[in-house]
């Protein structure tokens, strides 16, 4: 299953570290359906240079986001331990020390593969119990920098991939929380450039009209 606008986001569970140091390992977006929008955001890597910039940001704009009901989650292919560590560094020397959003470790890849963030070549081999595995590769697999914003209902509303060197905007990111969650109350759309507090557009030739000569 691959991640795609309006159906369903792929299913997961895995180890996590939660809370600034926390290790569980069953975490699932399931804890959030019917309750919760998910904003899901893969990095490349633990120890580096953009990614902590993101993990910061995304921390500094939490109780926004915790105000519009969202839950923000982070992913990695690098292992739970390696995560917990980062999170033990603080922020003036490189670390994410202060973040207490899950952050997610996916270790066999099989989330960013299923995501469609992951890098390189590769191809998943199935044993004989049904098992599926990422096939051996001679290069190294990251994520790729992906956002998805999940509605309640666990389906995928909003999706932006960036190459490695490019961070992300995180008040773009609530602007399209904002955007859904104005859609889904008010049953109007969104255009270019709409921001919270500003007039949305009905969806008719009339009220395209309307718009389009009101800017």
């Amino acid at each position: 299953m691959t991640a795609t606008i309006g159906k369903p986001a792929p299913s997961f569970s895995a180890k996590a570290v939660v809370n600034g140091g926390e290790i569980v390992s069953d975490f699932s977006l399931s804890r959030y359906l019917d309750e919760k929008y998910v904003v899901l955001f893969f990095y490349p890597k633990d120890f580096t240079f953009v990614c902590p910039s993101e993990l910061h940001a995304f921390q500094a704009a939490l109780s926004e986001f915790e105000s519009r009901n969202t839950a923000v989650v982070a992913c990695s292919t690098d292992t739970e331990q390696s995560h917990w560590a980062w999170l033990q560094v603080p922020k003036a020397q490189g670390g994410i020390q202060g973040v207490t959003y899950p952050v997610v470790a996916d270790t066999n890849k099989t989330i960013s593969a299923a995501y469609g963030v992951l890098t390189g070549e590769y191809e998943f081999d199935e044993d004989d119990a049904g098992r599926i595995a990422l096939a051996a590769t001679a290069e190294e697999l990251i994520a790729y920098r992906g956002l998805f914003l999940i509605d309640k209902k666990g389906v995928v509303r909003h999706f932006l991939i960036n190459d490695l060197p490019l961070g992300r905007n995180v008040d773009e990111v609530l602007r399209m929380v904002d955007a859904l969650q104005f859609f889904e109350e008010h049953g109007e759309v969104c255009p270019a450039n709409w921001s919270r507090g500003k007039a949305g557009m009905k969806a008719t030739r009339e009220g395209v009209a309307e718009y389009l000569a009101a800017n």
